[in-house]
């Protein structure tokens, strides 16, 4: 398998991007290979090739071949990445592990609090102060910012529009309401900017809207769960985000972190733009 890059990432965060900008590129199976090790990355630290591709559900020759396409000599050199960032997160002793382990097996809010603060580690390593960057460019730019989220995932749609109306940018939250969201999508315009929101198993009503709206011309903000997600191939720009679990419960903390950095980085974007060197077009003296 020749390299599609030819440089090695250098942290996870720059190989979720690569993955989101490569998946035309990839087969099904290394597409699925790439969903595996941003969702599991402590077991692609651990885990034997043999066993990580079979948890993948693939052949060992694959896991090879994702690697190599992903800019690294193979396996074990994409493995060391993994590890290293294994390594940065572990507790100075074991002590904090067991007291974790032990509040999650006799409490229902201890489990998601030990779900939720692993994910949001998980959201430290995946997205970088470059991702949020290219999403607040995407949103200054925008003349209207549409934002979209069903079921599980409207909260967050609905976060995010309350959060960028109280910054003086124009929202609209497409609420489908009266059965008109095909009716709202077709309002927009190719200056606005699509914010949908969507985890697996991925909504059908936001997926068909996203279509919809990329079909316009409407560039996309998506944030979901892997790069092979739905919406994240229609999207100008992917942030992703694990989701906290716990016996299938899924919650939305690591999500609603992501929406507040999002408001907070936009927020102190605008705030320069407003300082009145900045506004002037010259530097302060």
């Amino acid at each position: 398998m020749s390299r599609i890059v030819t440089s090695v990432p250098e942290s996870l965060e720059d190989l979720a991007r690569r993955l989101s900008a490569q998946q035309p590129k990839l087969s099904r199976k290394l597409r699925q290979i790439g969903d595996y090790v941003l969702r599991r990355p402590e077991q692609v630290a651990l885990e034997t090739i043999s066993t990580g591709a079979r948890s993948a559900g693939v052949a060992p020759s694959a896991v090879v071949r994702f690697a190599q396409a992903m800019g690294f000599a193979g396996f074990r050199e994409m493995q060391r990445l993994f590890r290293e960032r294994l390594v940065d997160r572990l507790p100075s002793s074991a002590e904090p592990t067991r007291d974790r382990a032990d509040q999650a097996r006799g409490s229902a809010l201890a489990a998601f609090i030990a779900a939720a603060s692993a994910g949001l580690a998980r959201l430290a390593h995946t997205i970088g102060e470059a991702d949020l960057e290219r999403a607040v460019e995407l949103l200054r730019a925008a003349e209207v910012l549409h934002l979209l989220g069903s079921r599980r995932s409207f909260p967050i749609a609905a976060y995010l529009a309350y959060g960028f109306a109280h910054l003086g940018l124009r929202t609209r939250l497409l609420d489908g309401a009266g059965g008109m969201l095909a009716l709202q999508v077709t309002a927009m315009g190719s200056r606005d900017l699509l914010i949908a929101t969507s985890f697996r198993p991925y909504a059908p009503e936001t997926v068909d809207a996203a279509a919809r709206a990329a079909a316009l011309g409407v560039p996309i903000l998506a944030i979901t769960d892997v790069p092979s997600s739905p919406i994240a191939a229609l999207a100008t720009l992917a942030l992703f985000v694990e989701e906290a679990e716990v016996r299938g419960v899924r919650g939305l903390a690591v999500a609603a972190t992501l929406a507040s950095a999002l408001m907070l980085a936009t927020e102190r974007q605008l705030a320069r733009a407003n300082e009145p060197g900045v506004r002037n077009g010259c530097s302060a003296s």
